[in-house]
């Protein structure tokens, strides 16, 4: 009898550990793998979903396991360069807790579901409506928090109650040491060039409509020589080998935007990447968010996109918009053509729904083929650029 209840123990041990380590990753900005991604110092207006997420992360911490995760908001802050964190998360009524975690491990959301990931910061009985990270010390504020460059955070609000609270939260993030691969956290210029008299990668961002340099934060991918997060509107770059590198950029007040382009080991590549202010009746087209033909079912190639724009709205939650479908086909608009368009416009605002953004910020609307960005396409390119999902700011 001692033997079975032993074995049932040690079976029951296992199991839990498996079914706590085996999470499905979720997107919605109420669970930790949903963050919002802070990408740079400044002033965010964030909306909290009302509700909770689709996990309970503090379950596993014996000293939070009573904290109620009725309404929960995530973010999350790689830090640039080594460097000194401090935040003021401000409401307008009620108050919010917040835990600040980081860890050494690449899957802080698994270390945070797992119960093992350091709890830095803690603030579960505030008694003002604003909270953070400051020099000044008193019950709502702790101090700031020393990074490393790469060294990742992510940041749990709490809100008291159930309602859709905003919340503008400020970050603020201070050099400690001069980093020799940034001038300061405020340069322009960023020369990576071991060799400036070599051919070299030079990539500017600008305004679309002043044509002025734009201080923007760009994350390289692709190239193990130049892959990493950068600050800064002039980029300078030896490029010793050929390969294909993604680019994502992000600038406040600005519409985010991605590239991807060929380059050639030794060769001169000029790349000027312009940025769209954000202003009413302004708009993006989102070329990557693509559907299983004739359907609204996104391809898998979507996802990443999607990702993007839910956290572009996060991050500017006091903006709504018009999620737009588009579809190329010939002829008139027929009544198929826009009943998919108008599928499609459904389904991009319900993904962002369903990750935390709010019902009311948004409109979703299809247009069939009435507003084709090439009326007689001739090329595939151009039945795919009228093949579209846009973003309009109301």
């Amino acid at each position: 009898m001692l033997y079975r209840l032993v074995t049932f123990i040690f079976l029951f041990l296992v199991c839990s550990t498996y079914a706590q380590s085996d999470r499905e990753i979720s997107d919605n900005i109420a669970d930790c793998d949903g963050a919002t991604n802070i990408l740079n110092p400044g002033t965010y207006k964030l909306q909290f979903t009302g509700k909770g997420g689709k996990h309970s992360e503090l379950v596993n911490y014996p000293s939070l396991a009573s904290v109620p995760e009725d309404n929960s908001l995530w973010c999350s802050f790689v830090a640039p360069f080594n460097g000194r964190l401090s935040l003021n998360a401000s409401l307008l009524k009620g108050k919010s807790k917040m835990i600040i975690f980081t860890n050494e491990s690449s899957d802080l959301c698994g270390d945070v579901f797992k119960g093992i990931a350091e709890i830095k910061r803690m603030i579960l009985e505030p008694t003002a409506s604003e909270i953070g990270l400051s020099l000044s010390v008193d019950k709502n504020f702790f101090y700031p928090m020393e990074l490393v460059k790469g060294q990742n955070v992510m940041i749990l609000f709490l809100y008291e109650n159930s309602e859709k609270a905003n919340m503008d939260l400020t970050v603020k993030y201070e050099p400690i040491i001069t980093d020799p691969e940034l001038e300061s956290a405020e340069s322009k210029i960023i020369d990576q060039r071991d060799d400036e008299f070599s051919p070299s990668l030079n990539i500017m961002i600008r305004d679309v409509e002043t044509g002025k340099p734009i201080i923007a934060d760009i994350v390289l991918n692709g190239l193990k020589s130049i892959s990493a997060f950068y600050n800064g509107s002039d980029f300078f770059f030896n490029v010793p080998k050929s390969g294909k590198i993604t680019i994502r950029i992000d600038a406040q007040g600005y519409f985010f935007a991605d590239r991807e382009e060929p380059v050639t080991a030794n060769t001169q590549h000029e790349l000027v990447i312009w940025l769209e202010p954000i202003g009413e009746g302004k708009s993006v087209q989102l070329d990557e968010i693509e559907f299983m033909p004739g359907t609204s079912d996104f391809l898998p190639s979507s996802e990443p996109k999607l990702r993007r724009l839910k956290d572009f709205m996060a991050l500017n939650s006091g903006i709504r918009v018009e999620i737009q479908g588009h579809v190329q086909e010939k002829g008139e608009n027929s009544h198929a053509g826009q009943k998919v368009s108008e599928a499609r416009a459904k389904r991009v605002m319900n993904y962002l729904i369903d990750n935390g953004i709010d019902k009311s910020r948004m409109e979703a609307k299809g247009y069939g083929n009435t507003m084709p960005i090439y009326k007689d396409p001739k090329f595939a390119y151009e039945e795919q650029a009228n093949r579209r999902v846009e973003i309009k700011i109301l």
